[in-house]
């Protein structure tokens, strides 16, 4: 079935949603895993989608993530945000550059911004106080152990933000 789709789409919390609300469904990391595709988490209550932020880290998925957004005309005359979470580097900001410049090639103009702190409360904080509509995320990102398990920053985004979720690995 996968091979067909172009995105998977889930929600955030299973049919027991009511009495687990701050459990995640428990499929959701095992789709997330499995998927070659991308993944949208749907959140609960619908909202038109004008206005998307992409946590942006330089990583394979972040930068598949881009490529996407480039590629697929959903994405045409939507404001676009990429962010890194962390230090200021000559390569963190050309990173974002090369995500920018990959967007506006495909028509879509973008901000770019670096944002102190970590990355779960930094983004969730972003997400709320400017008011975007969907988060696009990897779903990997440069940690050690992120070969391990869906990466505690993609679980905590997932669980913390209201709007919907898009996973790339």
């Amino acid at each position: 079935v996968e091979a067909g789709a172009r995105v998977i789409i889930i929600g955030k919390r299973g049919e027991d949603a009511d009495f687990a609300k701050g459990h995640l469904g428990s499929n959701r990391e095992r789709i997330v895993r499995a998927s070659h595709k991308p993944v949208f988490v749907a959140s609960r209550a619908f909202k038109p989608i004008s206005k998307v932020l992409v946590a942006y880290d330089g990583g394979a998925s972040a930068m598949k993530a881009v490529d996407h957004i480039a590629l697929s005309p959903l994405f045409q005359g939507l404001s676009v945000h990429i962010v890194t979470v962390g230090s200021s580097t000559p390569e963190v900001t050309k990173g974002l550059d090369n995500a920018k410049a990959m967007l506006k090639a495909a028509g879509i103009d973008a901000d770019t911004s670096i944002l102190p702190g970590q990355p779960e409360t930094a983004l969730g904080k972003l997400v709320d106080e400017a008011q975007f509509d969907m988060l696009v995320m990897g779903a990997y990102g440069h940690s050690r152990i992120s070969s391990l398990i869906i990466g505690s920053t993609t679980t905590a985004m997932i669980r913390s933000c209201k709007v919907p979720v898009v996973i790339f690995r």
